[in-house]
């Protein structure tokens, strides 16, 4: 095994510093106040069903079981605030679903008064195999600054857990987050 901080053919290993850690190093960082997310629920794309479905009750209690894990894993290691995102529930509804209205997450976001708008979806491809999607996206402009997918290839509350444990860390925190470092 390589110690981390080895010079290795000329590239550096460097340990993933937790966000807070790094903003312990650096104290002007520290002084600024969390950056907030609008961290909207894990929603359901199944592309072999014509205009959509509503997701069966086993699929609604793991898209919120992973919903609550990307929120507590962006709060606890990405340091970020989330903000309830109940009182736009209309306009997401209207909007929705929010993987597909290019783009509309962002301004519901900052209507909340989010920094940065947190979306994601499951798309079914067969009984077993699904694609977990993540975007975190800045609220005032909308553009993209940090995203990933990952193949779940069970059905089970685990796979998909793990699966959106292994997104936070590998993708969407694997390098500070614009303004956290």
């Amino acid at each position: 095994m390589i110690p981390r901080g080895k010079i290795v053919r000329g590239m550096m290993l460097r340990a993933a510093v937790p966000l807070a850690l790094a903003a312990a190093c650096h104290p002007g960082a520290a002084a600024a106040d969390p950056m907030k997310a609008a961290i909207f629920p894990v929603e359901l794309f199944d592309p072999g069903v014509v205009g959509g479905r509503k997701a069966r009750p086993d699929e609604v209690r793991k898209l919120a079981l992973v919903t609550e894990e990307l929120r507590s894993a962006l709060k606890d290691k990405g340091g970020l605030e989330p903000v309830d995102t109940a009182p736009q529930a209309a306009e997401v509804n209207k909007q929705g679903p929010l993987h597909k209205c290019d783009g509309c997450a962002a301004p519901i976001a900052k209507a909340l008064g989010a920094d940065l708008a947190v979306t994601g979806y499951v798309e079914k491809g067969s009984g077993q195999i699904f694609n977990l999607n993540v975007a975190i996206a800045d609220a005032a402009t909308g553009k993209v600054v940090r995203g990933g997918q990952v193949v779940i290839r069970a059905d089970t509350d685990d796979t998909w857990t793990h699966a959106m444990r292994w997104i936070v860390k590998n993708r969407l925190l694997a390098e500070p987050l614009p303004g956290k470092s």
